[in-house]
């Protein structure tokens, strides 16, 4: 079996520096956002939020200036991210294209889309959604079945996408799809990824609502769309190779263990200082935070490093949803017989709880990960 190798990762005195300025901002600007909307985590969405930190610097940290960016650390970063998701602020608006989208694009479009689309991402105005999942694949993405056929001057791009993330509110979707026929051999090749401009023509999102009634997800139909050769990313063909340097920046962040962090604020408060069960059941949930933290920042320190963290990041991900999905039944068991109705405890509890189903779902099933985590481990 190979070893895991995830470095302990320290920050220094400026990154804890930018800690309190964030907090002296959050404290501010989220001074009237209720437990309730709080605990959405990065699922709440505020463009006006999100132009807000663009103004700030907080987006594009670690990006070259000539892509909008600020050249700050990947540690600098990390550090506003763990704010943002402690204190529960509405930041899906521009999360995926500022986490994935933003540095897939300066890779493998350097030249032609960065400079064009990662500016706007930096300010907090352009937003991206993942145009991966189809219906009826389910998790085999190498089974996609939207199809772009050459034409000139572009592509004509006819299929659909499901479960992308706020589609109602992005101006593009990166979509994987084919652009040659499927060869059994090698399932991985004639897959390629286009830079989808939904306000074009041929272009439909219709909306799924989640179990709250709120409209997170949408299903995008493409019908004879037309996308110019400049929107093809990287190389045709290549889409395979760029999906899973893609989906490495999707997996490794802080996110993937804070999405329940409001719910554990909320039994801190709620909590009687000598009741035993509770310290303990508190407690552990703290060492476990401890754990994760350390591993995702060691993460982010790969990250800076310029490694390949493919497998700690998804390592992160199968742990931290274990722990995301396990903060409702604990919360039921240590305030679930006095929890006062229409109380913030009672509020989140019952979001969180609903929910945390989704948590093992987003960014890969608990299966895949740990598909990828044997094969990184030499087990399969």
């Amino acid at each position: 079996m190979q070893a895991l190798d995830i470095r302990p990762c320290r920050l220094d005195a400026g990154c804890e520096a930018l800690r309190q300025q964030v907090r002296d901002f959050l404290a501010e600007a989220l001074q009237d956002l209720p437990p309730a909307e709080r605990a959405k985590s990065w699922n709440g969405a505020s463009p006006a939020f999100s132009r807000r930190l663009g103004e700030r610097g907080w987006l594009g940290m670690t990006w070259p200036r000539r892509y909008g960016g600020h050249e700050r650390s990947a540690l600098e970063r990390y550090v506003v991210l763990e704010e943002l998701l402690a204190a529960g602020a509405p930041v899906n608006a521009h999360w995926i294209a500022e986490r994935q989208s933003g540095p897939l694009l300066m890779r493998f479009s350097p030249e032609v889309l960065a400079p064009r689309i990662c500016p706007g991402i930096a300010r907090g105005e352009i937003y991206i959604g993942i145009g991966m999942s189809e219906p009826d694949v389910g998790s085999d993405l190498a089974a996609v079945r939207t199809r772009a056929v050459k034409t000139a001057g572009g592509w004509i791009v006819n299929g659909s996408k499901v479960w992308t993330t706020g589609a109602q509110r992005c101006q593009y979707m990166v979509t994987l799809l084919r652009t040659a026929p499927r060869d059994e051999a090698n399932r991985h090749a004639g897959l390629s990824q286009l830079l989808i401009d939904l306000g074009a023509p041929g272009v439909t999102v219709r909306p799924i609502h989640n179990l709250l009634g709120e409209h997170d997800f949408n299903e995008v139909f493409l019908e004879d769309v037309f996308v110019p050769d400049d929107f093809v990313i990287g190389q045709p063909g290549d889409g395979w190779k760029q999906v899973g340097a893609e989906l490495a920046l999707e997996r490794s962040g802080p996110e993937r263990y804070l999405s329940s962090t409001q719910l554990y604020l909320e039994m801190l408060d709620a909590a009687t200082p000598d009741d035993s069960h509770q310290a303990i059941g508190l407690g552990r949930v703290v060492a476990r935070y401890a754990a994760l933290r350390q591993m995702s920042l060691g993460v982010a320190g790969m990250l800076a490093r310029g490694d390949n963290p493919a497998t700690p990041a998804a390592l992160v991900k199968d742990q931290g949803a274990l722990l995301e999905q396990s903060l409702p039944d604990l919360a039921h068991d240590l305030f679930g017989g006095r929890c006062e109705p229409g109380s913030d405890l009672e509020q989140v509890m019952r979001y969180v709880t609903q929910v945390a189903p989704s948590f093992s779902l987003r960014g890969g099933t608990r299966e895949i990960l740990r598909g990828i985590i044997a094969r990184g481990l030499g087990l399969r």
